[in-house]
């Protein structure tokens, strides 16, 4: 939707969001005294959700039928579908050629469907980097800005956010954010992931120590109290670091609480309360004064963009074995455009990171390598 927004203030184009019955009631209108959303009796309403990758109406479609001339198309459609998601094929993601870019000012109406932030292919774009470069100087706040623009928590969400942040995080001298996305259990078994979460807060000390030669520790006037939050579909994580900080005194004193809003075991797709959760627990974490998010996670994309933080990336291992780099910190909080085309060749952000780069600011992801992000060239 970010994306979406950002491609239609480029474009001179009015944006309208089809919410669906699972996003009802999660987001407050960004934009007084009008509507973002479809209107109900919008006509091509009943063909949304039953236009997939390669259909008849795609702009994909259209280029393949015409041997990728987009020249040789006499009369522009009165509207397209752009196929933009994670299996999008290589017929759709000619939209991100520039020099198709003036044969969609021509269509009345486009269809978007995405899951993807595609934003920092714009800025590889001739067409839009000389306005791009005007509305975003920094290059790594583009989400920050775009999100507290368009991002409000309904009154039910924001609920569940204050309640949650009064209970357990407002007098805390130090709220940490923790974030855990394991995208396969069986690849990826509790234990080793527990490992390296530990591993990651004892070698970038996010948190005390535990003394476990001590039943109490020493009064100490100097001591702090820090709360975490942990985000994940599981208990057991939760637990752990619950367990092991009740069990234990700090090694300095400090007083630690751990706290999980839920743990729905699955992810419940279409589910308007299971996004009400986790669009509450997405904003928890981005009040965080630490945060730790998991790679690949386009949760943990969206809260430390909120947040305006750079987060540690905490690796989630794929198989037995943890890593000695646990979770690198991240150059910038911008979200990854996690599979984008393949039309410019981008370095990655070790060793000369502007070397072929089309632009300074456009590099390789820190956790998906394949990935693309936008960053500030002078923190590289």
């Amino acid at each position: 939707m970010a994306s979406s927004f950002l491609y239609a203030v480029l474009t001179n184009r009015v944006l309208l969001v089809d919410h669906g019955s699972d996003m009802a009631g999660i987001f407050c209108e960004p934009f007084p005294d009008t509507s973002w959303l479809l209107p109900m009796d919008f006509p091509l309403t009943d063909q949304l959700h039953s236009l997939q990758p390669g259909n008849v109406h795609s702009y994909g479609h259209l280029l393949k039928m015409n041997n990728l001339d987009i020249s040789t198309v006499s009369q522009a459609p009165s509207f397209l579908h752009l196929y933009l998601a994670y299996n999008y094929d290589k017929h759709d993601k000619l939209f991100f050629q520039d020099q198709n870019q003036g044969f969609l000012q021509k269509v009345p109406w486009l269809i978007l469907k995405s899951d993807l932030y595609f934003v920092p292919y714009l800025f590889l774009l001739p067409s839009f980097q000389q306005e791009l470069g005007k509305l975003f100087p920094d290059k790594e706040a583009v989400f920050h800005h775009l999100a507290r623009y368009l991002f409000h928590p309904s009154n039910q969400a924001w609920g569940l956010i204050t309640r949650f942040y009064q209970a357990y995080l407002a007098s805390a001298d130090q709220k940490i954010g923790l974030q855990v996305r394991v995208f396969n259990r069986k690849a990826s078994p509790v234990s080793v992931v527990q490992k390296q979460i530990l591993g990651c807060i004892k070698k970038e000390k996010l948190l005390p120590q535990v003394d476990e030669r001590k039943r109490i520790a020493f009064p100490s006037k100097n001591k702090t109290s820090r709360a975490v939050t942990i985000a994940s579909l599981y208990p057991e994580y939760y637990e752990s670091i619950k367990s092991m900080y009740w069990m234990n005194p700090t090694v300095n004193g400090d007083v630690i609480g751990v706290y999980q809003p839920s743990h729905e075991e699955v992810q419940h797709w279409g589910n308007n309360i299971h996004n009400l959760k986790a669009w509450a627990e997405i904003n928890i974490l981005s009040l965080s004064d630490v945060l730790m998010t998991s790679s690949w996670s386009t949760f943990g994309y969206v809260a430390q963009g909120l947040g305006g933080l750079k987060p540690w990336i905490l690796h989630v291992p794929a198989g037995n074995q943890t890593t000695d780099r646990p979770c690198p910190r991240a150059k910038s909080m911008e979200p990854c455009f996690l599979t984008p085309p393949d039309y410019h060749r981008i370095p990655n952000t070790r060793g000369r990171p502007h070397a072929v780069s089309p632009v300074p600011h456009v590099m390789k992801c820190e956790d998906a390598y394949n990935g693309i992000k936008l960053f500030n060239p002078k923190q590289l």
